[in-house]
């Protein structure tokens, strides 16, 4: 790092700044316009914040890092903007009509009060398991590796800088709220974009172009049948990535994240109206488009970089870890300046997806825990209730980093891993309520419970096996809990949770009419089916058909 790479950061943290002090002179009025802010944003804070938020450190390390050990077979979880449209066409007018604040108040319209705290509990452990972790965890890697220091002040750097991280961050987005998070978005996404798109440039030009990637990778096997890291539908006998796995488990997985998660879904609440929130989704789409590009392919080019044996300023280019390949190009191909842009492009994803965190764990524990028990404090304590329990969550997610970097050798694997367990549940509860009247509260409930239950025994005995000799176990358990594939364990996982939701409901009372009114498909009235027609027109029809045909492109391409 040279002087006029520190030069940008301190201009990019005098902006950021200057966006936080403006947003804190607003001041919020009340708790809803703290977390959700004033329910005023338009469509482009919206996409902007949808993305920065979803790019975090999963996709800087993880993808890379996915990128440089298995190739393409991670993009089915990246072109999802297809999902994106099912959040702003079909769920928008839902969510928009219940007026709710958090993904479980709305299960508690639907359902009951039980599966609101069902819910609110198995979002607390995602969050604690998966991103809190895992940007943690990535964010003390990729600073480690950029700045070259292995310890300061007798303290090991990657602690220095992950706590740091999460101090700084926590300061605007404690200051500002739900405003901070979507407006920081705003300056933070085209920096992202811009120092990731000069990464995957220069590191073309060092390989020798993307035809010499294609060479060098397609050349690279990863299974016994034939496939390479260039194949996007692999074998159905591949041990990682089934074709028909990764087809089923991606689109579970995106589901539930992309259209029932708060963590997603609080920035499409956040808008004005109908019409903002679902353009905010399509544009959303659009950059969702983005990351195989800018962060799966910079792992590709790393892995080619380093097979050829590239010479980077008189020395060979070798790639440590997958999960180092991101910070090495940073470290290795930027000139001074370009790299202090592309610093603050990791700084703005890592920020931004741990203030999306903070915000979003804040509202969750404080609207759907707190609240229902005092229903009578002060919006000022509210605000401080959920800040404290961010606090905690953050320790939480702290103290599991060594028992994530123990069960997964890849931090994106490890991630839609765990999310392959927790997502079949909640994405069958969603789904069974929104299309079928005759859900009823239990069905819903227990679908969410039995999704729980078998998601922490798979992960249990994940933790286990992974810990011990396997190669004496054997049973009923170990191949269904641990030996079976994981994407068609999430597949099967969630036809479960349907079973139940359906079996569960036809033995119970069904839901009155007049409780689901507006939150099921065929409730709406003539006045709300009116208010969501009027929401849309030949734009929103138009890129949505464009976002499909990239996506049918890339599937075509990659196949």
């Amino acid at each position: 790092m040279q002087l006029l790479d520190w030069l940008v950061i301190f201009i990019f943290a005098l902006v950021l700044v200057g966006i936080v002090v403006w947003v804190v002179k607003k001041k919020a009025k009340d708790s809803k316009d703290y977390f959700l802010g004033g329910r005023d944003i338009t469509w482009l804070a919206i996409g902007a914040s949808i993305f920065a938020s979803n790019i975090g450190s999963e996709h800087l390390i993880g993808l890379a890092g996915a990128g440089a050990s298995s190739g393409m077979a991670m993009a089915h979880w990246e072109i999802q903007g297809w999902i994106i449209l099912l959040l702003g066409w079909v769920f928008v007018p839902f969510y928009s009509r219940s007026m709710v604040l958090t993904m479980p108040e709305f299960l508690e319209r639907r359902y009951n009060k039980e599966s609101r705290t069902i819910l609110s509990v198995i979002s607390m452990v995602s969050y604690v398991l998966t991103k809190v972790a895992v940007t943690v965890y990535a964010g003390g890697l990729v600073f480690q590796q950029v700045f070259g220091i292995e310890e300061l002040w007798g303290i090991d750097f990657f602690w220095i800088s992950a706590i740091g991280l999460v101090l700084i961050t926590a300061l605007y987005t404690v200051l500002g709220g739900m405003k901070s998070v979507l407006y920081t978005s705003v300056l933070q996404t085209p920096i992202l974009l811009i120092g990731s798109l000069v990464i995957v440039v220069l590191g073309l030009r060092a390989v020798g172009g993307w035809e010499e990637v294609l060479a060098i990778c397609g050349a690279t096997p990863v299974n016994e049948y034939g496939d390479t890291m260039v194949n996007l539908m692999r074998n159905n006998g591949d041990p990682d990535f089934p074709w028909l796995g990764a087809l089923v488990g991606s689109a579970i997985i995106g589901f539930w994240y992309w259209c029932t998660d708060q963590y997603i879904v609080q920035r499409v609440l956040s808008g004005r109206n109908q019409k903002e929130s679902r353009r905010g989704a399509i544009f959303g789409a659009y950059l969702k488009l983005l990351p195989v590009f800018l962060f799966l392919i910079p792992g590709m080019i790393a892995f080619a970089m380093s097979q050829k044996g590239v010479i980077i300023n008189g020395e060979q280019f070798v790639l440590n870890t997958a999960d180092t390949a991101f910070p090495q190009l940073v470290a290795t191909l930027l000139p001074a300046g370009i790299k202090g842009m592309v610093v603050c492009g990791i700084l703005a994803a890592l920020m931004s997806s741990l203030a999306s965190l903070f915000n979003s764990s804040a509202m969750l524990f404080t609207i759907d825990f707190y609240k229902r028990f005092k229903p009578q404090t002060s919006e000022k304590k509210l605000v401080r209730i959920g800040q404290i329990a961010t606090v905690v969550i953050v320790v939480l997610g702290i103290l599991w980093i060594p028992v994530m970097r123990s069960i997964g050798d890849v931090l994106y694997t490890y991630l839609q891993d765990v999310q392959s367990v927790l997502a079949p549940g909640i994405a069958a509860a969603f789904l069974m309520g929104v299309i079928w009247k005759r859900a009823s509260a239990k069905g819903g409930m227990w679908g969410l419970i039995a999704g729980f239950v078998i998601g922490l025994t798979r992960l249990g005995a994940k933790v286990y096996y992974t810990s011990v000799e396997t190669a004496n176990h054997s049973g009923f358990f170990y191949d269904i809990f641990y030996g079976t594939n994981w994407l068609f364990f999430c597949g099967w996982m969630f036809l479960f949770c349907i079973l139940v939701i359906v079996i569960v409901s036809l033995f119970t009372k069904a839901p009155q009419p007049a409780l689901i009114q507006g939150l099921v498909f065929g409730t709406a009235t003539d006045k709300e089916k009116a208010e969501t027609r009027a929401s849309w027109n030949a734009w929103d029809i138009i890129n949505t058909l464009i976002i499909l045909g990239i996506t049918a492109a890339f599937y075509w391409y990659f196949w």
